[in-house]
């Protein structure tokens, strides 16, 4: 795929690696960039060999610094909201995929780039990240799903607290309140991503769906529901092929060679 505000590769087998690519913007996201993530993810969809998505920023001072104003200050209320409505399926749709994504978070994080991270499943972080939720600065609400995942993620209090005063949220504080899994030196954030992506990548493709797939579903059930639901999937996964090998990798000591079956 050829792409204008993306970069779009995959770094080994099986590991993806999306780009914003808008450096001159901060790597803000307009209604273009929007929809070439939502192509990319048609890409990482038809790849039944896809284990792991990584997803970053160009340049070292933004992961992505929010929507972009320039775009928006244009736009009627009702292009306003259709741009709502779509950044909001697409990171929607990011978070519904079948492999994890992985957020490499190096510098400003804030509104939309917040948002993004949040619809990621893990958040590594560059000792440079900064999160927030700046919009009220701006006149407007959150309208790419933060003011339903923020609070989600770190508590009612905190996320009004976030959400209506827009303070801004260093890498360390990040990590404490649950918005960010690590921290790492900027030189390091990509390998180490790469180092979480190998990890997962070596595990049972359909056991990490499925898990992904129970802990998103089952945190909006009662507990004896979730519960429920984890038992189904688990005498599920029990038909696989890959739950054979993995069982018979175990007791013979050797490394599982997984085959997605």
């Amino acid at each position: 795929m050829n792409f204008a505000n993306l970069l779009f590769e995959q770094l080994e087998p099986g590991i993806h690696l999306i780009t914003i690519n808008r450096p001159q913007s901060l790597n803000a996201l307009d209604p273009a960039t929007v929809r070439e993530i939502d192509m990319a993810l048609d890409g990482i969809e038809r790849d039944e060999k896809a284990r792991v998505l990584l997803i970053t920023g160009a340049g070292s001072k933004a992961f992505v610094a929010g929507a972009d104003i320039v775009a928006m200050r244009a736009m009627t209320p009702l292009e306003g909201r259709d741009f709502s409505a779509f950044t909001q399926r697409v990171f929607r749709r990011l978070e519904r995929l079948r492999i994890p994504v992985i957020a490499l978070v190096n510098g400003y994080a804030l509104g939309g780039g917040c948002e993004l991270a949040m619809s990621c499943d893990i958040v590594l972080a560059s000792e440079t990240a900064v999160f927030g939720q700046p919009e009220v600065n701006l006149g407007v609400s959150p309208g790419f799903g933060g003011s339903q995942r923020l609070p989600r993620l770190v508590g009612r209090a905190l996320a009004l607290e976030l959400l209506l005063t827009g303070r801004q949220v260093k890498a360390d504080e990040a990590v404490t309140l649950g918005l960010a899994n690590h921290v790492y030196p900027p030189a390091e954030l990509l390998e180490r991503g790469l180092e979480m992506a190998r990890q997962i990548a070596a595990k049972g493709p359909q056991a990490v769906r499925f898990v992904k797939e129970l802990v998103q579903r089952g945190q909006d059930l009662d507990l004896d529901n979730a519960c429920a639901l984890e038992s189904e999937v688990f005498g599920l996964l029990f038909s696989t092929e890959d739950k054979a090998e993995g069982m018979a990798a175990f007791v013979e000591r050797r490394a599982a060679q997984f085959k997605n079956r």
